[in-house]
């Protein structure tokens, strides 16, 4: 039997368990998504293919496996390059397709010619042009090892016109079976010293990031924090690991954790600009880190690190917890909880009086505020912007595994919907909201028609603040004028309405997430209001 470079395309990602596509229909990738749309398997089109990136990116995050996204050659593969970066900062596990120009017309000035591996090599864990269709399923079974192999990140396949085209017999291509993710262990003489130092220590954390979500490791980190008593404070992408109501999740405290503890456990997250690359100020010049991670080139970077654990971060803490046992008393850390528990409470009260306020236009933090009194307890929360995206950090709690999305350590603005769109699609079930700022909805507003022509229904809320931050200082280029965002979704075919006075925003919100489509609350918000938060980087020196 004949099958073409296409077919065996679709054959092998299907083989390797990817059965959800993100992708813009265009050549020569057509014959490829009507046979993956044949073989039953599910495809979402989107008006954007930087956004199929990021709806991919947001697939694998909430449904803990690779997503996949697919665009024609030249300007389209070209256009997945910033969505495919951004999954590549955050380490998420994305598989995207590319079709190019054909192999036999390279290098005369081809249809959309331009070197897409080339574009995608700094971006990607691993990128290959495939030149032989009989190699396809190879290319795709190795592309997957270097996608969830080790630390997680996007990959990229090349597919010029004739190689996707070409027939071959059937017999010759040998198939490949599924990559499975391997756990490898961390030396058990390193686990015994950590333990050591941890039972000597007299202000012991636990910070973990995202490595914990890929590994299935929420449960083996809850019981070992559970078993030592660890206070638990996570990366803004790893939220929700532990129950942000758990005794040990005092996330008001973090500050204070930080510079006066004296032995940081970090689970599964770099020591990068989010953790102050775990240098003083944000954490005291004499703490001492015990770092699990499994990528070895990750461990000590930034910062010399005492005790390093390699291996998968399930295995290791099912290690640790046993380790702890019988040689570390979680009694014994009580003086330094009831520490970090009082501060915590103190900065939660004085935080939920701010956001009590009835100010006009509508401070961020109100609509903040009516937002968390109206989301399920495991509601998919999505953050996009600048000054909302600070108001809303404490403010919105996270409780379960992976509901928790931004723009991550790339800051990439515009992943609002797309991400929510990418959440939905991994669990239909699932109450997916995107809270955004006016300039980033803008970047990707578009996908409402993707929203409503696959019957997505996300809730969109927008806080409009009429242009890029806040309007104080003099910042060239803020201003955007407050659109009518609600208009726009109630074009597109979605649920809108707009809101200037905060005694109408829950009643607004339960509206939303009632209408049973796609729907879109557009709060417009205090100009002025200005967040707080971490400097993102240093300009001068």
């Amino acid at each position: 039997m004949a099958l073409t470079g296409s077919e065996l395309l679709v054959r092998a990602l299907r083989d390797q368990g990817l059965d959800t596509l993100f992708y813009l229909m265009g050549g020569p990738m057509l014959a490829a998504e009507r046979a993956w749309l044949d073989a039953g398997l599910r495809a979402v089109d989107v008006r954007h293919e930087e956004a199929a990136a990021m709806m991919a990116h947001a697939y694998a995050r909430v449904g803990a496996r690779p997503g996949l996204c697919m665009a024609a050659s030249g300007p389209g593969t070209a256009n997945l390059v910033a969505g495919v970066a951004n999954a590549f900062v955050d380490g998420a596990p994305v598989v995207a397709i590319g079709g190019s120009s054909p192999l036999a017309e390279l290098g005369r000035g081809a249809f959309q010619e331009i070197d897409q591996v080339a574009m995608m090599r700094p971006v990607t864990r691993h990128a290959e042009r495939i030149v032989d269709p009989r190699r396809i399923p190879d290319a795709v079974a190795t592309a997957m090892r270097h996608c969830i192999g080790g630390r997680p990140g996007p990959v990229y396949l090349d597919l010029p016109a004739d190689v996707l085209h070409r027939a071959v017999d059937e017999a010759e291509v040998p198939m490949r079976g599924p990559v499975s993710r391997q756990r490898p262990r961390a030396d058990p003489a390193a686990i015994d010293a950590a333990v050591t130092e941890l039972a000597a220590s007299r202000r012991p954390v636990a910070v973990s990031g995202s490595g914990v979500l890929w590994s299935g490791a929420a449960t083996p980190l809850r019981r070992f924090v559970e078993a030592a008593g660890v206070p638990l404070f996570t990366t803004p992408q790893g939220r929700g690991v532990v129950p942000e109501d758990h005794p040990l999740c005092m996330r008001w405290a973090r500050s204070t954790a930080f510079q006066a503890t004296d032995l940081v456990i970090v689970v599964g997250t770099r020591l990068n600009w989010i953790l102050g690359y775990g240098l003083p100020p944000r954490f005291n010049r004499d703490t001492r880190i015990v770092q699990v991670d499994i990528d070895p080139a990750e461990i000590g970077r930034n910062r010399h690190v005492e005790h390093a654990l390699v291996g998968d971060a399930a295995a290791v803490l099912d290690q640790l917890r046993d380790a702890v046992d019988g040689r570390v008393d979680a009694g014994a850390w009580s003086a330094w909880r009831d520490q970090l528990r009082v501060v915590d409470e103190r900065k939660r009260e004085a935080h939920e009086e701010a956001m009590a306020t009835d100010a006009v236009p509508v401070h961020p933090l109100r609509l903040c505020r009516d937002l968390r009194d109206v989301l399920r307890r495991d509601a998919v929360v999505v953050v996009d912007g600048h000054e909302i995206l600070n108001f809303a950090r404490h403010s919105l709690p996270t409780h379960v595994p992976g509901h928790r999305l931004n723009s991550g350590p790339f800051g990439h603005m515009g992943v609002g919907l797309p991400y929510a769109l990418g959440a939905k699609v991994a669990k239909p079930g699932a109450q997916v909201v995107a809270l955004v700022g006016d300039g980033s909805l803008g970047m990707s507003v578009m996908e409402l028609d993707t929203a409503v022509r696959h019957s997505l229904d996300v809730t969109v809320v927008v806080s409009n603040n009429g242009g890029w931050t806040s309007s104080v200082g003099d910042k060239p280029g803020r201003d955007l004028g407050f659109t009518h965002f609600d208009r726009v979704a109630a074009a597109l075919g979605c649920h809108g309405q707009r809101i200037t006075e905060p005694a109408a925003i829950g009643t607004a919100l339960k509206a939303a997430l009632s209408a049973g489509r796609p729907a879109l609350v557009d709060v417009v918000t205090d100009a002025a209001a200005r967040s707080e938060t971490v400097h993102f980087a240093r300009y001068e020196w």
